[in-house]
């Protein structure tokens, strides 16, 4: 019995750690979020827009702090990512 409890806890624990390190690709996290002025596609002056060959914005990109970059639509649906290149 005590073993069924501490395998329950330790799978408890691994998914709450999934869930945190989630949080930096998030579009809830607002530094993620179309609501950021910085992502959204109303700021024309913004460095972080992603377009297609015809020069449509179609998303943005924003840089987690572990180095992943995830782009993300105008609607803030995370739609691919690049991993870190950090070593």
């Amino acid at each position: 019995m005590k073993r069924l409890i501490f395998i329950g806890t330790l799978f408890i624990s691994s998914g709450s750690y999934a869930q945190v390190t989630s949080w930096e690709n998030s579009p809830l996290n607002y530094n993620n979020s179309p609501l950021n002025y910085n992502n959204s596609p109303l700021n024309y002056n913004s460095t972080n827009g992603v377009y297609d060959n015809n020069g449509n914005r179609i998303g943005y990109e924003t840089q987690s702090p572990t180095g992943v970059t995830n782009v993300f639509d105008n609607n803030g649906n995370r739609i691919g990512y690049s991993p870190s290149k950090r070593q």
